[in-house]
């Protein structure tokens, strides 16, 4: 990657999925969606595919890229190193994206970076991190209504012949037999009150549970994509698909939670979301609704323990005395719930830089709860299989030293013919098992509708 980058203008759509649906079956094709027109707060849509490089991290933590095995083994300096071998002249720009690493850091990543146990089966094959190195990029800006192609001239040929193709044929999708969870409500409710148990007994003060649901399903999974994006548009959403072996694997996120958001000059930002509630079948029950989240003690009090723990880990990698919290408990509201959501800003300090970042704070502490070690041993111990993607993070990372990354939430995965949900939600001491049970499937209900 040493050719000159440049921009160049394209026609503006009001969504990327037209531009996408040209690319989507091409070696390493990613989609990082900000669900316009319809969703609120995204501005850009990210969209390549053929990939210079791909990093991947397997089940065991071990690094390869392009299948050659990276011998000492961290799949962060193994990222960082693969950016740095970059010389390749940029353009002024203000857009996002300039090349650089795009794909996913999964959850269980986070057991080759700390101590947290083995009990959980592995039931989903999806490595623990894929991540192409991309030297050409479709930006849509929403905000100015333009859209640009980032590449060199010669890419640039390339690509605009791969977007005046036609789009590959699309199939329908539909599901084998209905969704079914891993655990019944009396499993839950075992699991519950064994949380209740560590949190008296001083292991920890929050713990998040997830259960996982399950489905086989035939045909294209870009379809489904679309029908979840219909159903619920948020501004962190994404689609990637591949294959292995014979297998067909995929990820389809309709996240509305950002983890971690870096800028060229070090500021950082992280929204964690904790407290939901359904949205209202009236505007005066939705108002109502509303109303009571934000008055709620309970919840409230989890979005403040989790803003104390990213306090912490963004401390790990920032400037001292950097670290503020500009919102806490804002009320947001999305197709099918209302969230309290809170900002967490700071600095990298000088020599770090936004993988170090991802790293002293991976996996997001909204979705482990804290202490975060312990939470994530206990949630090893409890559910029945890894989370895989699931409360892990999609995005990318720029040249310049830009990342945006979301937390993995509203997140199917595929593998193998079988399409993975999970639901969950972070337990305190005051936490009821009927409504904690009730809002894992509040929060993914909709989602397995719309792909019934």
């Amino acid at each position: 990657m040493t050719a000159r980058l440049e921009t160049y203008p394209l026609p503006y759509r009001d969504d990327p999925l037209a531009y996408f649906d040209v690319l989507r079956r091409r070696p390493g094709a990613v989609l990082l969606d900000s669900g316009r027109p319809v969703a609120p707060g995204g501005r850009y849509d990210i969209l390549s595919c053929d990939p210079v490089s791909v990093i991947i991290t397997d089940a065991r933590g071990r690094v390869s890229v392009d299948g050659i095995p990276v011998a000492d083994g961290d799949p962060f300096a193994a990222q960082q190193r693969l950016i740095d071998s970059v010389a390749m002249p940029l353009p002024d720009s203000e857009l996002p994206f300039l090349g650089g690493l795009i794909g996913y850091w999964a959850y269980d990543l986070g057991r080759s970076l700390e101590p947290v146990g083995e009990s959980a089966r592995q039931v989903v094959s999806l490595p623990a991190s894929r991540v192409g190195l991309y030297d050409w990029a479709l930006i849509q800006d929403h905000e100015a209504r333009e859209s640009w192609l980032v590449a060199s001239a010669e890419r640039r040929l390339q690509v605009l012949g791969w977007l005046q193709s036609a789009p590959p044929t699309a199939t329908s999708f539909h599901l084998l037999a209905p969704f079914a969870s891993e655990m019944d409500r009396d499993g839950y409710a075992r699991r519950f009150a064994a949380i209740q148990h560590y949190i008296r007994a001083g292991d920890c003060y929050q713990i998040n549970l997830a259960q996982r649901f399950s489905a086989p399903f035939e045909g294209d999974l870009w379809s489904a994509y679309l029908r979840l994006r219909r159903a619920t548009p948020t501004p962190f959403s994404g689609y990637m698909a591949w294959s292995a072996g014979h297998r067909e694997q995929a990820i389809l996120s309709l996240s509305p939670e950002r983890f971690l958001r870096c800028h060229a000059d070090g500021r950082v930002e992280t929204r964690p979301i904790k407290g939901t509630r359904p949205r209202g079948t009236t505007p005066e029950e939705d108002r109502r609704l509303a109303s009571e989240l934000s008055a709620s003690l309970k919840d409230r009090a989890e979005n403040v323990m989790i803003v104390d723990l990213l306090r912490n880990d963004l401390g790990r990698t920032c400037r001292p005395g950097s670290v503020r919290v500009p919102q806490l408990c804002g009320l947001e509201s999305y197709a099918n719930v209302h969230h309290l959501v809170s900002v967490v800003c700071g600095e990298l300090a000088k020599g770090k830089r936004p993988l170090d970042l991802l790293a002293a704070a991976f996996p997001g502490g909204s979705i482990t709860g804290a202490p975060k070690i312990r939470a994530m041993q206990i949630i090893d111990e409890l559910e029945l299989s890894c989370r895989s993607v699931y409360c892990g993070s999609l995005g990318y990372i720029d040249l310049r030293g830009r990342m945006d990354t979301s937390i993995a939430i509203r997140t199917a995965v595929a593998d193998a013919g079988q399409l993975h949900l999970w639901g969950g939600g972070g337990l305190v001491a005051d936490s009821e098992v009927e409504a904690e049970y009730t809002e894992t499937l509040d929060k993914i209900r909709h989602l397995m509708q719309a792909l019934a």
